[in-house]
């Protein structure tokens, strides 16, 4: 029982075709992922500035109307300047605290987690070797019904 090398050739290029257009689709796939996942992660960061942007105004008048009043309940005990000098500096500890947690929560926050996660899961199976078994046979054997292996020759004759 003898493979011919025509045969071989031919099943050898139809295995490593099926291979480039498999990988083919794995890349077009995980382009595709990304390119829904930049789209999403993009319109939940825009909804979330937009009603930040709404609330702005409000929340800046409404804090200066506070600032004013806590300044003059202060000002009998401190006198104007110290009031005005105490609110402005917890005001600015406030700020420079807000701003600090928001910078490390954008510095958190993971983009395209789903595409990095696929594209390291496609990377580990494309690149890990599967132990060969010691039952089965290499690549260019046959085998007939009473097992005995039929190995190819280096030239395939």
């Amino acid at each position: 029982m003898h493979v011919g090398s025509e045969q071989t050739e031919r099943g050898v290029a139809a295995l490593v075709g099926r291979m480039a257009d498999g990988f083919s689709r794995l890349v077009t796939q995980h382009l595709q992922l990304a390119r829904l996942e930049i789209a999403e992660d993009a319109k939940a960061v825009g909804l979330d500035v937009a009603s930040i942007a709404v609330f702005v105004p409000f929340l800046l008048v409404g804090y200066a109307f506070v600032c004013g009043a806590l300044s003059a309940f202060l000002a009998t005990w401190l006198g104007w300047a110290g009031a005005l000098a105490l609110v402005g500096g917890v005001n600015l500890v406030g700020g420079c605290f807000g701003i600090f947690r928001a910078v490390n929560r954008m510095k958190s926050r993971q983009m395209m987690d789903d595409s990095a996660s696929e594209l390291s899961r496609s990377m580990a199976a494309l690149t890990t070797a599967r132990p060969r078994d010691a039952a089965t046979p290499g690549v260019n054997t046959l085998k007939d019904t009473t097992d005995k292996v039929f190995k190819e020759s280096r030239d395939g004759r």
